[in-house]
């Protein structure tokens, strides 16, 4: 698992070069044009499929619609939280010969991110895994635990320059939970790759444990993998044995606001007209200097373990970030659909480490004990298609 050192280092007196923020108004107005482009194409889309009577399951009027966070009702988010502090309660589906540390239907979905984490990230099949891991997280909850309403996503963007105070992590019963306890002295966090350059990103306002809100209890029990940190989570070996702890956080606005503001969203969405180009920004070209949106997001929330690439889905923000992740291909995907549906790029390892063939659409994606069975890449390819019938708002 340490065949690339996805580690954040954190490093006293580290300089940190942040990279232009540009997050104005018209950016935020041109991403909404941009989604509301998409959605008409979809419709349209719809609408030719009834009209022609063509096969398909999914119609304008079993469409369900995603929404960003601070639009649910108060209500309708604590919902989705009971949910998942019930999926937290579940006992786990993935057995303990396979993973000694699982103890919760939550963990099954941890287990198999750790598992499968070099063979989902820099790959061909990034974008289709995740998409398929968080609708499956998303049944879970509503399958499993009675969530009557579908997963929300956190538009990076809204609250680039609070993110702490925002509907997100405000602390507040109707919250995903707040901040970390503040732990002065952190110092910039060093993301090392391979023998690219050191990227140094500044340290949040928290550090420690989630003291508010959802998740002040929540225990932590898989993990880490490749994060060595200075609050005290120690190394337990592969990340699979059980490691109980406390959900912590450094929420930091400066991440947010360098690699996942509007303007980086827009220019990600526009500037990129193929798959390779798309994901790859996406994640952060490595060398480059950026994390990209994916990484922008994930080190926004910081701390363990949000931090750590294998064991990230053990934080709950981790799907509304994710939501972000797959609505920002949803709109790149329908603004040229006829040559990006089904538009797939990459190898099947991690920046093709060790050396494998190229991924192609009727590749296999099996989440294990997560849930859902064995389906090709092809399938996961347009939210209407496949086992998918549903769309973003905004």
């Amino acid at each position: 698992m340490h065949l690339f050192r996805l580690v954040p280092a954190l490093l006293l007196g580290a300089a940190w070069a942040a990279p232009a923020q540009d997050d104005t108004s018209s950016a935020l107005s041109q991403f909404q044009a941009l989604a509301n482009n998409a959605s008409s194409t979809e419709a349209d889309e719809l609408d030719d499929r009834t009209s022609t009577k063509r096969a398909n399951t999914c119609t304008r009027d079993n469409l369900v619609v995603r929404r960003p966070w601070g639009s649910l009702s108060k209500k309708d988010r604590k919902a989705y939280t009971d949910a998942v502090l019930c999926l937290q309660k579940l006992p786990a589906k993935t057995p303990t010969s396979l993973v000694p540390g699982v103890r919760s239907r939550y963990d099954d979905f941890v287990a198999t991110h750790i598992n499968q984490t070099l063979n989902i990230h820099y790959t061909g099949n990034f974008l289709s895994w995740h998409r398929w891991f968080t609708w499956q997280y998303e049944q879970a909850l509503r399958n499993e635990c009675g969530y009557k309403g579908y997963q929300p996503y956190w538009n990076w963007a809204l609250y680039a320059k609070d993110p702490a105070s925002s509907p997100i992590f405000d602390g507040s019963a109707y919250s995903m939970g707040g901040n970390g306890a503040y732990i002065p002295n952190k110092g910039p966090i060093a993301l090392t790759l391979g023998d690219y350059p050191v990227i140094y990103l500044p340290a949040g306002t928290g550090g420690g444990c989630v003291t508010s809100g959802p998740f002040k209890d929540m225990v932590v029990n898989l993990g880490p993998v490749s994060m060595p940190l200075n609050n005290g989570t120690v190394l337990t070996g592969t990340g699979l044995e059980y490691n109980p702890r406390c959900l912590k956080r450094d929420v930091s606005a400066a991440v947010n606001l360098a690699y996942a503001n509007a303007t980086s969203i827009i220019n990600l969405i526009t500037q990129n007209n193929n798959i390779a180009d798309f994901q790859m920004k996406m994640q952060g070209v490595p060398g480059s200097g950026s994390i990209g949106v994916h990484g922008g997001g994930h080190y926004t929330v910081g701390g363990d373990p949000s931090g750590d690439v294998f064991v990230s889905p053990g934080e709950p923000t981790f799907y509304l970030h994710h939501g972000m992740i797959d609505l920002v291909w949803w709109i790149w995907q329908l603004l040229d659909e006829k040559n990006r549906r089904f538009a797939i790029s990459g190898t099947q390892t991690f920046l093709n480490q060790p050396p494998t063939p190229d991924a192609t659409l009727d590749d296999i994606v099996d989440l294990g004990y997560a849930g859902g069975g064995p389906i090709t890449i092809r399938e996961l390819m347009s939210t209407t298609d496949g086992p998918f019938c549903y769309t973003y708002g905004l």
